[in-house]
């Protein structure tokens, strides 16, 4: 992402959704979640996708779109590369300005309140969903603690409008300057207060915080206070800021298993995707069985396709037309949860695994989708409860994919269980799919 956008903002020009994170990569938001502040308009970002370049497990490299290999076309997101091997991608590109006008308002109330106040920041109450007018262009939610939160919303704007007399322009790239996140949270005290970022120092506003741990899968977290807990100090920062954030390539290279399964058991590192309208009550459902604060909140629209894909709207969603969906989409949020939690923090005992069991139950009954960079604790029959198997499980099929990749099951799965634990499962697996085969 970082190297996308150094060179196509400069042109004006932008991927529809970019994620935070510089070393995030094109191959791993398509076969993955990747989702960003720009999503309540453009989906996720395989949904900004015109056409993959795969090759198959015999070999062949085609072209996938809406054509005769749609069915991969619409099987590859969330597939995790067990279809095939991603080469290249076509991607819409978007004129975009210089700066970004950022509105940071503060919210207070219950958690029911907090939820509602960042479903009007950017969801028209009469529907027009599709209005720029009434709909940001970015769009992101900090809940900091039960009873408070902040709302952001940012629209394009020009340099020349930016640079008006009594304009705040927060240059918040420089490594001095304190985390995008910590400094959103003066909100609370100061009201509400707009600056001018620069575009692309906007969309990788939380890299500096960003530090990765359990499965070390980049997202937006706050878990570097843990880990250097004066790395958020002014002192700091100026005099060795610029070394942050670590490489997630180093990171993953030197994490071993005990460490892996300690910050399994002591951390959390979730997203919830749920649908809009029960907002209100993931953020509850988190209160009350873990604890964690920052919460962060960012929309996505999830398409009604012309084939059923892993991830999906709720049947019948538009009938209901509530705040936010149109007729072709629902909305959806990510609730990101990633922190210690409460008891942890006071020295409390916390069972990490049964928590993320209860998280998975409490999703694949409301309709919740886990994205699979997350630790998991489902076993097969529950994830193919959260997720829709029948286009995957033909895509590989039909492409030949069983015997030579692994399912997506396998692939994505990062739960108590050791790397060996998981190999041996793999195996089996291979072996079921192929019994006439020689598995090493």
């Amino acid at each position: 992402m970082g190297q996308i956008s150094r060179a196509t903002v400069p042109l004006n020009v932008s991927l529809a959704v970019v994620a935070e994170l510089d070393d995030l990569t094109v191959g791993g938001l398509i076969n993955g979640c990747g989702i960003a502040k720009s999503s309540h308009i453009y989906g996720l970002f395989a949904d900004t996708v015109v056409a993959y370049e795969v090759v198959l497990a015999d070999g062949r490299v085609v072209r996938a779109k809406d054509n005769e290999f749609s069915e991969l076309f619409y099987a590859i997101p969330w597939s995790q590369g067990t279809l095939g091997l991603l080469v290249s991608a076509e991607i819409k590109l978007i004129p975009i300005k210089e700066y970004m006008r950022l509105t940071y308002t503060p919210v207070k109330g219950s958690l029911k309140d907090l939820a509602q106040g960042y479903i009007d920041s950017f969801a028209p109450k009469d529907g027009d969903q599709d209005n720029p007018e009434k709909v940001p262009d970015f769009v992101e939610g900090m809940i900091y603690n039960p009873s408070e939160g902040v709302m952001m919303t940012g629209r394009y704007a020009s340099k020349e409008e930016a640079k008006k007399k009594g304009n705040v322009i927060n240059s918040c790239g420089w490594w001095f300057k304190p985390w995008f996140y910590q400094h959103a949270q003066t909100t609370l005290e100061r009201g509400e207060f707009v600056e001018y970022i620069p575009t692309r120092e906007y969309y990788h506003r939380h890299t500096r915080s960003l530090y990765l741990l359990g499965p070390l899968e980049p997202r937006p977290n706050w878990e570097g206070k843990l880990i250097i807990p004066l790395g958020d100090q002014a002192w700091f920062r100026f005099l060795l800021g610029w070394l942050m954030p670590p490489k997630v390539s180093l990171l993953k290279a030197t994490q071993g298993e005990a460490i892996r399964n300690y910050y399994h058991e002591n951390h959390v590192i979730q997203d919830m995707l749920v649908p809009l309208y029960k907002v209100g009550d993931a953020l509850e459902w988190v209160h009350r069985e873990m604890e964690v604060y920052p919460l962060w909140l960012c929309p996505h629209r999830l398409f009604r396709l012309p084939v059923k894909t892993m991830i999906y709207p709720e049947p019948g969603f538009e009938q209901h037309k509530r705040q936010g969906d149109t007729s072709y989409a629902q909305m959806f949020t990510d609730v990101g949860v990633y922190y210690a939690p409460g008891p942890i923090l006071r020295g409390e005992v916390f069972d990490g695994a049964e928590a993320v069991r209860k998280l998975e139950k409490w999703l694949i009954e409301n309709h919740g989708f886990q994205p699979q960079y997350t630790v998991s604790e489902l076993n097969e029959k529950d994830f193919w409860r959260m997720f829709d198997a029948s286009l995957y499980e033909k895509a590989r099929r039909k492409y030949g994919a069983i015997g030579t990749f692994t399912s997506v099951y396998y692939k994505s799965k990062k739960g108590r269980k050791s790397e060996k634990e998981v190999a041996e499962a793999e195996k089996e697996q291979a072996e079921v799919e192929t019994p006439d085969a020689e598995v090493e």
